[in-house]
């Protein structure tokens, strides 16, 4: 049951879910800010050193299959602060790292409390947000967009002023702050019911894969996140390189390109609502696509356009994700959510990886390709929802975790 007086409303209370959203994401891209000093510091190469950096994915993935499998035995407030104190721990050990494969396991471990309490505060706002769920859920994913850009900002000065471990210890102080907001602001709420005689665990994934619908947004979530890790992280090698050679300080101001995206993501769900997701994907990834020629460019400025197309695009995409596998799910939507999750951070490793290699072997403009045919590949997933489904009304429905 909702507990009227912990629905999040109004935009005091949508500020502060954001906030923690932000503060749950904000150690999973911060470090690509900084990916050239890294890959140095650690005398490795750029694909190397990619793959280290976005091995969070991989923890995020297992997290989410796992929460997908048992969550609903799991205390959402209690579980959303432990898991976000818990992510000091790593997070901070990563100033002591003395090589990359201890740097690559921190990684994992920071992935796994970043997905479960990010699986656990969705979890929470669909039960308890009431009518209000969609307002409280796009407040949430728009606090991890400004994580994107706040938080490289904040790595690219720290490293640039005080030097790799001063980093890692101000982010893990971070970490500590939101499992304090979380434990004051959110609150108190019933342990999650458990149906006696229920489907076990793998029936109820089982029931999901058989729905073509949640299985194509799975799908795109996975390109999606391929695509953006894919461009996000060795674009960095590209603009500290020559002949742009942009200072870390610099690099972190790139990332401003997030900005148009904090604005443009919360109307995700109002236009999927209007149009349908089938319709908002491919706007979203068409304008995704355009902005990848851009970034072939040898000027600043038009790098720094292509990369605000592609955010935008790949962000709203995600928003659009995230809103229809709550609809499509017939029932057990954590459960569901949780697959999105896996889907979504398998694609992010995938994208660190494979395009790294491609990066390495074949060079920038190889490298983009790979994320345009990434791009295309969920556009052609989104064909697969059908119409009935893709331009049904948008609406929260009540949680069954």
């Amino acid at each position: 049951m909702s507990h009227p007086q912990s629905r999040p409303r109004g935009p005091a209370r949508h500020f502060g879910v954001g906030v923690i959203g932000f503060l749950t994401l904000v150690d999973l891209f911060a470090a690509q800010a900084i990916l050239p000093t890294l890959a140095t510091a650690y005398r490795v190469s750029p694909s190397a050193m990619g793959a280290a950096v976005n091995a969070s994915t991989l923890g995020m993935a297992a997290a989410g299959l796992g929460l997908a499998l048992f969550g609903g035995r799991l205390p959402r407030r209690g579980g959303i602060w432990c898991c976000l104190a818990l992510l000091a721990i790593p997070t901070s050990l990563l100033a002591l790292a003395p090589d990359l494969a201890t740097f690559t396991v921190l990684r994992i471990v920071q992935g796994v409390f970043m997905a479960s309490a990010f699986s656990l505060t969705m979890a929470y706002l669909s039960e308890e947000a009431g009518d209000d769920t969609a307002s409280a859920l796009a407040a949430y994913v728009t606090g991890g967009v400004a994580s994107n850009l706040f938080g490289r900002l904040a790595s690219a000065w720290a490293v640039s002023t005080f030097g790799l471990s001063a980093n890692f210890h101000l982010f893990a102080g971070l970490n500590i702050a939101g499992a304090l907001l979380v434990f004051l602001t959110l609150k108190r709420t019933a342990p999650p019911a458990l149906k006696a005689g229920g489907p076990s665990a793998l029936a109820r994934v089982s029931a999901h894969l058989r729905n073509t619908c949640l299985n194509a947004s799975f799908g795109i979530g996975f390109c999606v996140l391929f695509a953006f890790i894919g461009a996000f992280t060795y674009v960095n090698f590209v603009l500290a390189g020559p002949p742009l050679a942009l200072s870390p300080m610099a690099l972190g101001l790139v990332y401003f390109v997030f900005l148009p995206s904090l604005i443009t993501t919360p109307m995700a769900g109002r236009v999927a609502q209007r149009y349908g997701p089938r319709q908002t994907f491919w706007l979203s990834l068409g304008l995704a696509g355009v902005g990848l020629p851009l970034l072939l460019a040898s000027a600043v400025a038009a790098v720094v356009a292509g990369l605000v197309l592609v955010g935008v695009g790949t962000f709203f995409a995600q928003a659009t994700a995230t809103g229809f596998v709550g609809r499509a799910a017939k029932t057990d939507r954590a459960t569901a959510s949780g697959l999105y999750l896996a889907s979504y951070y398998l694609g992010g490793l995938a994208g660190a990886t494979v395009v790294g290699q491609i990066f390495d072997r074949f060079g920038w403009p190889a490298a983009v390709g790979a994320v345009g045919v990434s791009l295309a590949l969920a556009a052609g997933l989104a064909a697969l929802l059908r119409p009935a489904t893709a331009g049904a009304p948008m609406r929260a429905a009540p949680s069954r975790a």
